[in-house]
C-alpha cells in the first residue's frame, strides 16, 4: 500500500525523523493561507500523488505547468502555482502515459541545503533480509548515478535475529564523511528507520535527499513508504490512510477480494500462483518480447469462486489481447480449483482472446480434462517456457488480426462512399 509525501513525512516526524515544516493543502486560498502560517519568503508547491518524478513531471491539460515539484517566492505565486497544478493530470517516469490526478498539494517551507544524501530501507529479495541501502548523492537522479558509479551505494543486509546495529550504522555514516555530530544523527535516523520498518511492516522506506542543511542538521526533504498489504489488518491506523482513488483500473476491487493485482501497461493478462511465480510469469513474457497486462497472484488457500473473480478481472480489461495461466499445484492450491473458475468466469464473461493455460502439480491431468471437456478454446503450454512464447504469438497474431478488421472496416466505407459519390455522379 502506498501513501502520499505528507503522511510519509507524518510518520517519520512521529518517529524523531526531522521534517521541514509544512502542511496540505485541496485549494489555491487554502495553499496561500498554508504558506502564510507557515511564514517566511519562500515556499515549495508539492503535488501529491503515488509516484514519483513529479519535479520533472509535465501537466497534460496544461501545458504551461510544468513540474509537479516547485519553489516560490510569494504568496501570489502560491496561489497560482496552485490554481495550475489542482484538478489537473501530472505525469511522471513513474506514472505512466496517463498520470495521475493532483487533488492535494504539500505547501513546505524552503531549506538552505548544504548537501543531499540518500536513504533507503527495502527486502532484498535475494537475500530475504531488510537492507539498508545508503549514498552519498541524492535527489532525482539516485537511478542514473546508482547505475553509473554502483561502487558508490553502500548497502548492509540486517541479520533478522539481530536487528541494525549502532555499529553497523555508525560504519556507513562514518563512508559518508560527515562531522561527528552530524554522523551521530545519521545513526539515529538509520535506527528510527529500522524501528519504523519492522513496526510497520513496511516495505519500502526512502529519504530522498537526506539533506544537511546549512546549519549543518539532517532533514528529510522527501520521503516514500510503502507497506505490505498482508500485514495492513495489524495496522488499522496505517490502512486508514488508503486514498482509493489512487488506485488504478481492477486493484480496488481486486483488493477487496484478497487478490494482489496491479494494473501494467501491456496486452497480455496474466494468472498465476503465488507472487513468486507471477512475478517469473511477467519476466518470462518480457523475455519473448511480450508486455503484461497486469501482475495477478492466486493465494495458496483459494477458492474456486474467488478464482472466477480474478479471471473474470482479467477478461474485463479492455486492453487484454491474450491470457496466460500459469499454475504450479502444490501443497493446498490445487489445479482443478482453478481450472473450475475459469469455467465458472467464463460463462460470465465470454472468452473473447487467445487462452493459454499452463498446469502443473496436483491434480493438473484432471483439471486438464475438465478445461478440455468445457468447450473452452484453449491452448494448453507443455511447459513454462513454451506459455511465455505461446501467449506473445498469440497476442501478436491478436493484434495483428485486429489491425487487419479495422482496415477491411475502413476499405469498406471508402469503396461504398466511392460507389455513393458515383451514383450520384451518374
Amino acid at each position: 500500500m502506498k501513501i502520499y509525501e505528507y503522511q510519509a513525512k507524518q510518520l517519520l516526524d512521529k518517529n524523531a525523523i526531522r521534517i521541514p515544516r509544512g502542511a496540505v493543502a485541496s485549494t489555491p486560498d487554502e495553499a496561500a493561507s498554508v504558506a502564510r502560517e507557515l511564514g517566511g519568503s519562500a515556499w515549495v508547491v508539492k503535488a501529491q500523488i503515488h509516484a514519483g518524478g513529479r519535479r520533472a513531471g509535465h501537466f497534460v491539460s496544461n501545458q504551461n505547468a510544468q513540474g509537479g515539484i516547485r519553489f516560490v517566492d510569494s504568496l501570489a505565486a502560491v496561489r497560482d502555482t496552485a490554481r495550475e497544478m489542482l484538478g489537473h493530470v501530472l505525469v511522471t517516469d513513474q506514472t505512466g502515459p496517463d498520470g495521475r490526478p493532483v487533488n492535494r498539494l504539500y505547501i513546505e517551507q524552503v531549506c538552505e541545503v548544504q548537501r543531499e544524501l540518500y536513504l533507503g530501507m527495502m527486502v532484498d529479495r535475494r537475500t530475504s533480509r531488510v537492507t539498508l541501502i545508503v549514498l552519498g548523492e541524492g535527489g532525482v537522479n539516485i537511478e542514473s548515478i546508482a547505475s553509473r558509479s554502483p561502487e558508490s551505494v553502500l548497502k548492509i543486509g540486517i541479520d533478522p535475529f539481530e536487528g541494525l546495529q549502532q555499529d553497523a550504522a555508525r560504519e556507513v555514516a562514518a563512508a559518508l564523511e560527515l562531522t561527528d555530530e552530524q554522523t551521530d544523527e545519521a545513526v539515529r535516523v538509520m535506527l528510527a528507520m529500522y524501528a519504523m520498518f519492522m513496526g510497520l511492516d513496511a516495505s519500502l522506506i526512502e529519504i530522498n535527499p537526506l539533506a544537511i542543511t546549512a546549519a549543518g542538521t539532517l532533514i528529510a526533504l522527501d520521503a516514500t513508504v510503502t507497506f505490505d498489504d498482508n500485514a495492513l489488518f495489524r495496522h488499522e491506523d496505517i490502512r486508514a490512510l488508503r486514498d482509493d482513488g489512487e488506485l488504478q483500473w481492477g486493484e480496488l476491487d481486486a483488493t477487496q477480494h484478497g487478490l494482489n493485482y496491479v494494473k501494467l501497461d501491456g496486452n497480455i493478462g496474466c494468472l498465476a500462483s503465488g507472487a513468486g511465480l507471477a512475478m517469473a510469469t511477467l519476466d518470462a513474457v518480457k523475455f519473448y518480447g511480450g508486455e503484461p497486462a497486469n501482475f495477478l497472484d492466486m493465494p495458496p488457500a483459494v477458492e474456486f469462486e474467488r478464482v472466477k473473480y480474478a479471471f473474470g478481472l482479467i477478461l474485463s480489461d479492455p486492453g487484454v489481447e491474450a491470457i496466460l495461466v500459469n499454475v504450479f499445484g502444490g501443497g493446498i492450491m490445487r489445479c482443478d480449483t482453478i481450472a473450475d473458475g475459469i469455467i465458472l468466469a467464463a460463462r460470465e464473461f465470454p472468452v473473447r482472446v487467445p487462452l493459454i493455460v499452463r498446469l502443473a502439480g496436483m491434480n493438473a491431468d484432471f483439471a486438464r480434462d475438465r478445461l478440455r471437456d468445457s468447450g473452452l478454446a484453449i491452448t494448453f503450454a507443455e511447459d513454462f517456457a513454451d506459455a511465455a512464447e505461446l501467449v506473445v504469438k498469440a497476442a501478436s497474431e491478436a493484434r495483428l488480426s485486429g489491425q487487419q478488421k479495422w482496415w477491411q472496416r475502413v476499405q469498406g466505407l471508402l469503396t461504398r462512399k466511392d460507389e455513393t459519390i458515383g451514383r450520384t455522379a451518374g
